[in-house]
């Protein structure tokens, strides 16, 4: 090939290659500020950023954990609604639930990168064992950020509950140091098993929200039809909750907060579950519902056909108090005559 053609050839492959890293460069910076995921060479985390970095599957972003906003909608338990709505409403609910995509800034970006920080933090801490302190969360976040601290914790651990199932409690007022703890008393606080790990619990909820909005039975077909939307497959293992069939056919059922029986005169047998005992006593209707409609960023009387069940199950549930609150009561005003004198 003379000279002067190859000049050119090698141009034009210049130019095709600097359009096409263009294309490129702008087709990964709306995942890299959805995925939120600190690097290893990350400094504000100052020790624990390799450690952090292993647990980056632990955010509670759409890549990992397969959509919250897919597992609790009344339509989808139904099989009503589209992939494509499903996919566009889990990007909005976990890039930043109440900012929508028009009113984005560089500042809300930055906060919300901030948020995603946090949150596998906190993640980090919890699965390891160890103190979360208001220090630390700062040293994540960075003083040119301390003003927004309260919105960045508040916004992080919301998602982390609505992913979960674990909310985050102030353990000491004095050295400001927090716990994530688990909404049902499941062992190790949400662990189920020994040892370290991320909680179970947002699983415990969404099943026993499937269990409640199927008519307080669900097939098991049905149960493992919903979780599939999550990517959660019996047989197949998750960095989160193990192998899934054990977990909730096994352990969830010896714990009693399942129940799981064959379908009478059912050949091929076929079973079903059912809330357990101990579901029944350490949570209600109304906070499964309150649990969907948080996950959901909605109300809980949006599931329309169970919200009225849930009202008349909290009446129930006073109706069988009424002894315990008097006495509770009486002794609390008995208490406050007697500081008054």
């Amino acid at each position: 090939m003379p000279r002067s053609q190859k000049s050119k050839h090698r141009t034009r492959e210049k130019r095709h290659q600097s359009h096409s890293n263009s294309q490129n460069h702008k087709g990964v910076q709306a995942p890299v500020a959805m995925e939120e995921a600190p690097t290893s060479s990350s400094p504000i985390l100052e020790g624990n950023t390799q450690n952090l970095s292993a647990t980056e599957s632990t955010s509670t972003s759409q890549e990992s954990w397969g959509g919250p906003s897919t597992t609790i909608t009344s339509a989808d338990i139904s099989g009503t609604k589209s992939d494509k709505r499903e996919d566009r409403q889990d990007k909005e609910h976990l890039c930043f639930p109440k900012v929508s995509p028009s009113t984005k800034s560089s500042c809300i970006d930055i906060l919300t990168m901030k948020v995603g920080l946090l949150e596998q933090f906190l993640l980090y801490k919890y699965k390891m064992k160890q103190p979360i302190v208001k220090e630390d969360m700062m040293k994540v976040i960075g003083q040119n950020y301390k003003n927004q601290y309260p919105e960045i914790l508040k916004r992080a651990s919301e998602r982390i509950e609505a992913v979960f199932a674990v909310e985050l409690k102030e353990v000491d007022s004095t050295r400001h140091s927090y716990d994530l703890v688990s909404k049902v008393k499941l062992p190790n606080n949400g662990r189920v098993r020994a040892g370290r790990g991320l909680p179970k619990t947002g699983l415990l909820m969404i099943v026993l929200g499937v269990i409640f909005m199927k008519g307080n039975c669900a097939a098991e077909e049905d149960i493992w039809k919903f979780l599939g939307m999550m990517r959660v497959f019996a047989g197949r293992k998750h960095f989160i909750y193990g192998e899934p069939r054990k977990l909730i056919t096994k352990d969830l059922v010896r714990l009693r907060y399942l129940e799981y029986r064959q379908v009478l005169n059912s050949e091929p047998p076929r079973y079903e579950f059912l809330w357990g005992p101990k579901a029944q006593a350490e949570t209600s209707k109304m906070k499964v519902l309150e649990y969907l409609a948080k996950v959901n960023d909605t109300a809980p009387n949006v599931f329309s056909s169970r919200y009225e069940e849930a009202l008349r199950d909290e009446e129930a549930r006073a109706r069988a108090r009424p002894t315990t609150t008097a006495s509770v009561h009486y002794r609390g005003t008995s208490s406050s005559f007697s500081h008054s004198y």
